[in-house]
């Protein structure tokens, strides 16, 4: 998965979790219930950042906007 991620224009990725299953498997302490969570996306964001060797900062704000296009969220 991580080769694939770095084909994938940084204008049109977009990053998730797998909410509520497959916590990050960068995790250091990982809750007792095992339940994947919204929150825990900053997790993925890095892993992304990682594979495609870009700052956070960057892929933050082009997946962000890749999401707003996609399902017309207002910028606010």
């Amino acid at each position: 998965m991580r080769e694939l991620v770095r084909e994938i224009p940084l204008d049109r990725l977009m990053i998730e979790t797998d909410a509520p299953f497959l916590l990050p498997r960068s995790m250091a302490v990982k809750p007792k219930d095992g339940r994947n969570e919204p929150c825990f996306l900053p997790y993925v964001l890095q892993a992304v950042a990682d594979c495609l060797g870009k700052p956070i900062e960057e892929v933050a704000r082009a997946t962000t906007a890749t999401a707003r296009d996609v399902f017309k969220l207002s910028k606010t």
